[in-house]
Formats: structure tokens, C-alpha cells, sequence
């Protein structure tokens, strides 16, 4: 079976990704019923959902009419049966990165979404349960920002053990 040419709904933003087949740039209002698009066209698996922070790179290639924000939201969405794939860039903010959740249609994408507000601080409008995942509850900040201040933990050695 060969795969047919990969295309998106119209009006959305494409252009050439690596290690995928297709890349789409939604807006935030085009996001969900893309992914919704792309799952009722058979691709059953999102394989990955990841935040990004582009601080010092704010000025980096985009394709025509997307405008770069500090945040970005990637999802990769994989099609066993069509063997395709599908990388998804949205634009999630500056200051208060939001999105929306696709835990709806993809319940998998539970943990990712909170392992992108744990370490970035994106909020995912919907979410069952937006806590903390990989940080203590107590502990303040997003430890991947690029403007987070990396602070110093003493770290505890045990004695030395004595000659053996």
C-alpha cells in the first residue's frame, strides 16, 4: 500500500517538517478540530505532546502568516494503517501560555499535557486534572523555562566507607 500525499483541512498553515510527513501550524482556535480532523482521518495514536520554550529564539524561521511565540506546543500524531505521520506546531503564547486539551481525543495525552505545565507552565483549558506531575507540589516555578534561575541544592554525601 502506498500512502496517499498527506494534506490538511484548508486554511491551516503547512510546510515541510523533519521526520515527519506533514507539519501544520494551527492557530489556537484551529487546533483541536484539527487534531480532531487528523483522528477521524485514521490517525489513531498521538505519540507525543511537548512544550517548548523559544525565548532566546524568537526570531526563528516560521512559515508565512504564523507568528512565533515564546511557547509552542508539539504533537506528533502517528496513522499505523495509512503509515504516516503528522507534526503539529501551535503557537501557545508569551507571558500565559494556554492551549487547549486533547485529552478528549486522545486520553494518553494526560500525562504529556502535565508534564508540559509542570516543567513550562502551560495551561491546558479542560484538563481532568492539571497538577503537578514530576515536581513536588510546593515547589515554585517551571524548571525548563529558559528564564527560570537555577539555584543551588546542597547535595548530602554519604561518609565515606573505610578501606575494604
Amino acid at each position: 500500500m502506498i500512502p496517499l500525499p498527506l494534506t490538511a483541512p484548508p486554511g491551516v498553515v503547512t510546510a515541510d517538517v523533519l521526520a515527519s510527513d506533514l507539519g501544520c501550524f494551527p492557530t489556537l482556535e484551529e487546533y483541536v478540530p484539527l487534531v480532531s480532523a487528523f483522528k477521524d482521518d485514521g490517525f489513531e495514536m498521538c505519540v507525543d505532546l511537548c512544550g517548548v520554550d523559544y525565548l532566546e529564539h524568537l526570531d526563528r524561521p516560521m512559515p508565512d502568516f504564523v507568528i512565533p511565540t515564546r511557547f509552542e506546543i508539539v504533537v506528533n500524531l502517528l496513522s499505523l494503517s495509512k503509515k504516516q505521520r503528522v507534526r503539529i506546531r501551535v503557537q501557545a503564547g508569551n507571558n500565559d501560555p494556554t492551549v487547549d486539551t486533547l485529552f478528549d481525543l486522545y486520553p494518553g495525552t494526560e500525562a504529556m499535557e502535565r508534564e508540559a505545565f509542570d516543567l513550562y507552565g502551560v495551561l491546558f483549558n479542560g484538563h481532568p486534572d492539571l497538577t503537578r506531575i514530576l515536581m513536588p507540589e510546593d515547589w515554585e516555578g517551571h524548571p525548563l523555562r529558559k528564564d527560570y534561575a537555577v539555584g543551588k541544592i546542597p547535595v548530602q554525601f554519604k561518609e565515606a566507607p573505610g578501606p575494604r
